[in-house]
């Protein structure tokens, strides 16, 4: 029976075993790898999951928790998908914290019919559709419990340095 030591000095340096690692990783279909994946908290699993289909378009790929008492779901726009979790002790909406916390961008490919839809379903509208200097086409809505949704279509290729950024190594 070999050593560890024997097999780790045929595998080669330790990056090189990483990337076989990550390269040889498990596929999961209840939990995406390639993306972020953020978990955003709200006081009613089951009634944010509810007005985020209604009213953006969201679509749920699955939920858990005891019947009629939703702890978390899984949610998903396009390619993008989302974690919502219930509150509780540590884990607050902005509504409750009084203050936004983050913006989360999402693309769409008709943003003028999506903000058409979202203004029709109720959401409070926080920034109405505009065209940036950066090329997006976009606009940004609260949901129920305050979490801001900047919804955006790539209109115009434009270089970072002429709006204004610092490009990393140029």
């Amino acid at each position: 029976m070999k050593s560890r030591k024997q097999d780790e000095s045929q595998v080669g340096s330790r990056d090189s075993r990483r990337l076989r690692y990550f390269v040889g990783m498990m596929t999961n279909r209840s939990v995406p790898t390639d993306v972020v994946l953020p978990h955003l908290f709200y006081t009613n699993v089951a009634d944010a999951i509810a007005w985020l289909t209604k009213v953006f378009g969201f679509s749920e790929h699955y939920r858990y928790g005891q019947p009629g008492n939703v702890d978390g779901a899984q949610m998903r726009f396009g390619k993008a998908y989302f974690m919502l979790a219930r509150t509780r002790d540590g884990r607050a909406t902005p509504t409750q914290l009084g203050q936004g916390t983050q913006y989360l961008t999402l693309f769409v490919e008709d943003v003028d019919s999506h903000y058409q839809r979202v203004k029709a379903g109720g959401a409070k509208i926080t920034e109405e559709l505009n065209e940036t200097m950066y090329g997006e086409r976009q606009f940004v809505a609260a949901d129920l419990d305050g979490h801001s949704w900047l919804f955006s279509k790539h209109v115009k290729d434009v270089d970072p340095t002429e709006w204004g950024a610092t490009v990393a190594g140029r």
